[in-house]
Formats: C-alpha cells, structure tokens, sequence
C-alpha cells in the first residue's frame, strides 16, 4: 500500500459504512411499525428498495458528482471524472483510508436519506413511481447538495458552514423533501376523520434502537479515523440520544399525561438528528442541551400538521427537518473548536442559518417539481379505492401477516363469523386502522 495509509483508519471506516447500512432496514422497521397493518410491506420496500437503485448510481455518476471536482469554480456540482469509479484504485488515498472507502461510507448515506422522505408518504404511493422518484432525486436534490456541503470545492463548504455528518444534506434534505412531496399527494384518505395509529410498537422500538446502533457509524465513522475526534462524536451521539428521548418523553408527559414508547423511540430519533451536524465540534454539555431542546421542539413540531392541515404521516418533518435545523443552528451557539462555548458566536450562526436554509429551500423546491411532474406523466399516488384496500395487497399482491391462516387454526370450523373474511375488517381487527395517529 502506498505511503499514509493506515489499516487500522481503514477498518474503522469500513466498519462504520456497515453500521450506516444497517440504518436503511432499521429505518423500515421503524416506519414499518408505525403505518397500518394493510401498508406494513411496502412502508418496508420503500426504504429497502433504496438500497438498490442508489447503490448502483452512486457507482454510475452519483460519486463523481458529489465529490468529483467542482465544475466552474462555482461550488454547484463535481465534474464527470469518476464515471464508474474510474481512476480510483484500490491505491488510491484520501487521507489516511483508500478512496474506495470513503466511496462506500458515502453511498450509505446516499441510500438512506431518500428512504426518510418515505415516511410522509405512507400509504397513498405508487411503488413503481416511487422508485423513478428515489432515482431522480438523488440525481437532482443529493448528489449536488452532498457536492455543496461536503467537496471542498462547495459553495456551502467553502462559506464555512459546519456539518460534520449530515444535517443539511441528509435530515434537512430529506426532511424538507417529505414536505415537498406530501404538499403534491395530498392526505390520506380518512385524515382527521379515522385513527391511524401505528400497528406494532415492537417493531417501532426495535427499529429505532437499529437506528441509534447504526448512527454511530453514521457520527463516529465521519471522522474518517479512529481517532479522538471520532471518539468524540461518539459520546456525543450517545448523550445527545438519550437527552432526546427524556426530553420529548417530559413534552408527552406534561402535555398528554403519559409516557409512550412510540415517544420514547422517536425522542431518541430527534436527538440523533440533532446532534448529526454538531457531534464533533460541541462538549458533552453541548450535545445533552442539543439534544433536549430537539426533543422537545420536535415533539411540538408534530402539532404543526394538524395546525396547517398537511398529511405527514410518520412526521417526517417534524423530525428531521425541524430537528436538523435545529441541530445545524446550533452549532453557532455551542461550538467549542475555537475554545469557548459559544466561541463561533453570531457570525457562525448566521453562516450556518444561510447553509441549513438554502438546503430547505431547494429540497422544498426540487422536489415538488419532481413529484408533480411524475404525478401529471405516469402517477405517484395509487386510487382512492386502493388505498382504502390497502397498498400491500393491491401494489405487492402480499401481505406483512397470514391473517386468514391465524384465523383458521384459531377457529378450524368456522365459528368465529363471516366478519373475519372482509379482508379491510381483518386490517382493521389488528389496529391497522384505529387509534390515534403516529404521534
């Protein structure tokens, strides 16, 4: 290997773009859990399926645009030099670690962020539009926001905004996108007129403690080494998690007189997404307030869809957009890299609200654009009787559960009434379509 290179670095990095992988199908058990019964399979395929599509444009183009060198100076899109990874060995170095490696660390953040924006739009999506979707806007929305944040040639990097793992380009993109998104398909059908409560808590935690286990790959792993800055984001995601899910639990608790564990989960949710852009460069008092205030704020962002109407089914917004907002402003007030809390002061603050800005508002932009034209050519949203049916069975001809075979070797001679054939009655039967909504 060439002079600088460093296995142990390489490991590290490695392993890390593993655990971020990890994070795509936590994530659909996380919103797996939370839709009804009658969506759970494609809820779960809308994220998994990214895994694919990404992947294989990452390799394609994707790389070479986000971190190709920059077209024109102007810090808006990486040149076409990497098509295919070519002239990129496995000697190739960028710091200490191969650049194939830092390559794949970067694709599992490519892959997860379109799988966020899923979550706003269960239960009413075409999956064959949406897969065109995930394909577009990773070619129009993240690949060149990746290249303004992240390439030195970016015209965010190169303003001084700081985003160490993603905040603008992973939570506030996707985030931002869930809105654009849910603003064209409209709401559900029943939306403030039936429950919609999330059909399995168990799959909700066990996918959000997924998530929590794969974000430090996501945090530490940005370091590129194993090293004390990596350490660092490390503590600091843990803290900040964990300040997230006591804060948004108190918010519940004072709020609507219980702790719930869909609360807790995504409590520790908003923390993470908070503390995403800020874990290497705030102390562990930084990160616990970080993740506080997300918590709560995040908890009170879920009102918002109710106060303006709009269908964010698993509020996706709320979380990631407000909470990466939230995180990225942040790192103008606890900033310690220089020395002082607070040590950045009003101009990094106003550095970081014109980076985290500027994302929301092409995101916003792009992505409305994009869904309306799929909407208006092939459809993006499946019909009204469809979704009523549900998406599983009309879109994927299968469902997440046997409810027919449960029901016969409960009742082999049939005794338990005709009620149970309806296959809407049999949804509805296991919570799919009662209770409150998401949040």
């Amino acid at each position: 290997m060439p002079e600088g290179f460093d296995a142990g670095d390489t490991a590290f990095v490695l392993t890390s773009a593993a655990l971020v992988m990890l994070m795509t199908p936590g994530l659909a058990f996380f919103y797996g859990g939370m839709v009804r019964a009658k969506s759970v399979v494609n809820m779960l395929l809308m994220s998994f399926v990214s895994l694919g599509i990404v992947s294989v444009l990452w390799v394609a183009y994707g790389y070479s645009l986000a971190f190709g060198e920059d077209v024109g100076g102007r810090g808006l899109i990486g040149d076409l030099s990497n098509v295919g990874l070519s002239g990129i060995s496995d000697t190739t170095l960028t710091g200490s670690v191969p650049v194939l490696a830092f390559a794949v660390f970067q694709m599992m953040f490519a892959v997860i962020t379109p799988a966020l924006i899923s979550g706003a739009i269960a239960d009413r999506t075409k999956f064959g539009a949406w897969m065109l979707f995930v394909a577009l806007w990773v070619t129009v929305v993240y690949f060149p926001v990746a290249h303004w944040v992240w390439q030195s040639g970016g015209w965010i990097f190169k303003l001084g905004v700081k985003d160490f793992a993603g905040g603008t380009a992973v939570h506030i993109n996707a985030g931002m996108a869930a809105l654009g998104a849910l603003l064209v398909l409209g709401n559900r059908v029943g939306f403030r007129r039936e429950s919609m409560r999330a059909h399995s808590l168990p799959l909700v935690m066990l996918g959000s403690g997924l998530l929590w286990f794969g974000w430090f790959g996501f945090n530490a792993g940005s370091a590129l080494a194993a090293n004390g800055t990596a350490s660092v984001a490390f503590m600091n995601t843990q803290v900040a998690a964990g300040a997230g899910m006591i804060g948004w639990l108190v918010w519940e608790r004072v709020r609507k007189g219980g702790f719930t564990s869909l609360g807790a989960a995504s409590g520790a949710v908003a923390g993470l997404v908070a503390i995403t852009p800020a874990c290497a460069v705030v102390n562990i008092w930084g990160a616990i307030a970080i993740g506080v205030i997300a918590g709560v704020g995040c908890a009170w962002a879920v009102s918002l869809k109710d106060r303006f109407g709009y269908d964010d089914s698993l509020d996706v917004v709320a979380v990631h957009a407000f909470g990466g907002v939230v995180g990225t402003l942040l790192i103008g007030v606890f900033d310690v890299t220089d020395g002082l809390v607070a040590g950045a002061g009003a101009g990094q603050l106003l550095k970081q609200a014109i980076g985290a800005f500027a994302v929301a508002a092409y995101s916003l932009a792009l992505t409305w654009l994009l869904v309306k034209i799929i909407d208006v050519t092939i459809g993006f949203r499946v019909a009204r009787s469809d979704e009523v049916t549900g998406v599983d069975q009309v879109l994927h001809t299968e469902n997440a559960y046997d409810f027919a075979t449960r029901e016969a070797d409960a009742d082999p001679v049939g005794t338990i009434g005709t009620w149970s054939h309806s296959p809407t009655a049999r949804h509805q039967s296991v919570g799919g379509a009662n209770g409150p909504s998401a949040h």
